[in-house]
């Protein structure tokens, strides 16, 4: 984002482009004058031009812009302002800033140990799952040893695993 100034001079700019387009399509649009000794003819078939309407729109689109000037010039620091109204200002500032950095790390600080909480959690569940996929695969294996003729030593091998 750009500084204030900055911002001044690209809304006088701005103003000036409009004050610049609204003269332009005001002339355009203007019917024409006569002259006592000039003879012109003027189209009758021609439409009316909408000059009232241009010149609502700029003038609504000037006065935005000129309100916006005067607002960024009010955030200007005004001469009244002087070196120690700026120090003070900006020790508190820094107090602030202070404050909500202490804020920040707490912050933090708690979310690291809600993040360990997290994967301590995340890690007995994935444990859970490995022990309950390997009592699952024993207990196929004891199964599939139940049916399988000649297997009573591995049955016994397998039971004794409980």
């Amino acid at each position: 984002m750009a500084d204030r100034l900055t911002q001044l001079q690209d809304a006088v700019n701005s103003l000036a482009d409009q004050f610049c387009n609204a003269i332009g399509v005001l002339q355009q649009c203007a019917p024409p004058a006569s002259f006592s000794n000039i003879q012109t003819s003027i189209n009758k078939d021609q439409p009316s031009n909408p000059t009232e309407e241009y010149a609502q729109l700029f003038a609504a689109l000037i006065a935005r812009t000129a309100k916006d000037v005067d607002v960024l010039i009010d955030s200007l620091p005004s001469e009244e302002s002087t070196a120690a109204l700026q120090a003070a200002s900006l020790k508190q500032l820094e107090e602030e800033n202070h404050e909500a950095a202490t804020r920040l790390e707490e912050v933090v600080y708690r979310g690291d140990l809600l993040l360990e909480k997290i994967q301590s959690a995340l890690a007995d569940i994935a444990q859970s799952q490995l022990r309950m996929r390997s009592v699952g695969s024993v207990k196929a294996n004891l199964l599939f040893f139940f049916f399988c003729p000649n297997s009573s030593l591995y049955l016994y091998n397998i039971v004794s695993l409980f």
